[in-house]
């Protein structure tokens, strides 16, 4: 059973304690970091008033990147499944001459 630990992660200025698995801190830390990359790269390349809407930029800007990770990996797995079929069909022409 993995150990709980009490940590605080940073995001826009403000600090959020949390409880989590021994196991996830470290990619909770550095999501948090890419967070606050992401935030002043907004912040300086647009002109952005409220941290808001830079979180909901960013927000969306890691929701797309899953989304089109899960999209990928969807075409890739019909294309991986089409090269079996043809690869079962050649070994069952084989065999059965």
């Amino acid at each position: 059973m993995d150990e709980k630990l009490k940590i605080k992660i940073s995001i826009a200025d403000r600090v959020y304690p949390l409880t989590v698995e021994l196991s996830q801190e470290e990619g909770l830390r550095s999501a948090s970091k890419k967070i606050d990359i992401m935030i002043k790269q907004f912040e300086e390349n647009y002109a952005v008033r409220d941290k808001q809407d830079v979180l909901a930029m960013c927000a969306l800007q890691f929701a797309s990147q899953v989304e089109q990770k899960q999209i990928d990996n969807a075409i890739d797995g019909v294309e991986t499944i089409e090269r079996i079929k043809k690869i079962n069909a050649l070994l069952d022409q084989y065999l059965l001459d």
